[in-house]
């Protein structure tokens, strides 16, 4: 039933309570990113102080983020979670306060704008902790034979959770304004707080309870670069995101060369995020676990040959095209990428080497926008996008090459295994 069932994880109730909470979440983080962006631009009109945003969550959530894999494998999950929602809920109280009039009408805008930019750098330090918890408690709710299956919906339900909310947190600004919308985040994260108590705690697996940080550190990144398949996927998504930056240069695509304005702006972005919910849903229901390896260089390189197409495209319904191809390739490769990890992480290290795909895949999020806008000013945008693409496909073929292991991974035999393990 576990292989052919495509609501196999939804028929286990903890983990709809799980996906609920990771739902509502993600929801409010990717409302509160949309608003501050918003009431950063408000008060200086300087588009430097956004890039400013992004490079202030990166550095502790990049630098943290090894420290953060440690202890997530020496504590107990459900807690941990809850302790950073809670945390994250002072955040969206925080910047409730700093966006309240009465409060904030005799302050400077150095000093509004300095203080959110401390509350997001906490924002930061939060998420090294968020990726590495989440990824090891949905391991201890399902069993492993159906974690290719929990995996693709917990995938999807973050995919759909992060395109609602920044679509709503725009509608909330121009609705109720900016700071009854940050009320509105803290009551949603405050939702999920509550949430999380209906989870069971959850056994701590790490037989090295109280090793040395240095020690501990050292075994789980040894682990990653000695695994050549769960190596081989990191690296492929890192550099698709990293090279296929597209989306960062979409405000000049539809402005400067499709000429299609703010609605065309929309519309292309919401065709990436209607491509990678769709292909995420449909992965329930198409086997991935049979020749993954190859399936997930193909995805990867249809995602190279989608920004390509979209960077050469002067057509709007072919760019809308390419693009909804781009996240429909890039939610399969995010799905089997995440089944990997559950599969092939042992029990006692899921902490830190999810830690260390934060820090792959994670940091080249902003750092692919940073790229993509140098690129661009460099070169043009339309041969920025069309190089982003080419590196995307000259890494799926050297890896391919280099790396049989990952080409030849089929992940059904572990699946296997583990049935006879809890059998």
């Amino acid at each position: 039933m576990a292989k052919t069932d495509p609501y196999a994880a939804l028929r286990i109730k903890e983990f709809n309570i799980f996906l609920l909470v990771r739902f509502v979440l993600v929801f409010g983080w990717s409302m509160q990113f949309i608003v501050i962006e918003w009431q950063v631009y408000s008060i200086t009109k300087d588009p430097l102080y956004l890039g400013i945003i992004g490079l202030m969550e990166i550095i502790p959530a990049f630098t943290m983020a090894l420290f953060a894999g440690h202890i997530v494998d020496q504590k107990e999950k459900r807690n941990l979670l809850a302790k950073c929602i809670a945390a994250f809920s002072l955040i969206s109280l925080g910047l409730f306060f700093l966006t309240w009039d009465e409060i904030v009408a005799d302050w400077s805008t150095k000093t509004i704008l300095y203080a959110i930019y401390a509350f997001v750098f906490f924002g930061g330090f939060l998420r090294s902790f968020f990726g590495p918890t989440i990824f090891s408690l949905v391991a201890l709710i399902v069993p492993k034979k159906i974690y290719p299956n929990a995996a693709t919906w917990s995938t999807s339900t973050w995919k759909a959770a992060a395109v609602l909310g920044a679509l709503f947190g725009g509608f909330f600004i121009h609705w109720i304004g900016v700071d009854k919308t940050l009320c509105i985040i803290f009551i949603f994260v405050l939702t999920s707080l509550i949430l999380v108590f209906q989870i069971k705690k959850k056994p701590i697996l790490n037989p090295k309870i109280g090793e040395p940080i240095k020690e501990s550190l050292k075994v789980g990144v040894r682990f990653v670069f000695n695994n050549k398949a769960i190596l081989g996927a990191l690296t492929l998504d890192m550099i698709a995101v990293l090279f296929g930056g597209a989306v960062a240069l979409l405000s000049v695509f539809a402005q400067d060369i499709l000429e299609v304005g703010s609605q065309g702006f929309g519309i292309l972005n919401a065709s990436v995020s209607l491509g990678s919910i769709f292909s995420m849903f449909m992965t329930t229901y198409l086997p991935i676990s049979k020749n993954a390896g190859k399936k997930l260089l193909a995805s990867i390189f249809g995602f190279g040959l989608c920004i390509i197409a979209f960077g050469l495209s002067d057509v709007f319904w072919i760019s809308v095209l390419a693009l909804f191809l781009s996240g429909a390739t890039d939610g399969v490769s995010m799905v089997i990428r995440q089944t990997i990890l559950q599969l092939k992480t042992p029990d006692n290290m899921r902490g830190r080497v999810s830690a260390v795909n934060s820090m792959f895949v994670g940091s080249s999020n902003e750092l692919g926008a940073f790229e993509s806008g140098v690129a661009a000013k460099i070169m043009g945008p339309v041969v920025a996008v069309v190089f982003g693409g080419t590196m995307t496909l000259i890494t799926v073929l050297t890896i391919g090459i280099k790396n049989p292991v990952l080409r030849n991974l089929d992940l059904t035999k572990d699946i296997e295994a583990h049935e006879n393990e809890e059998a």
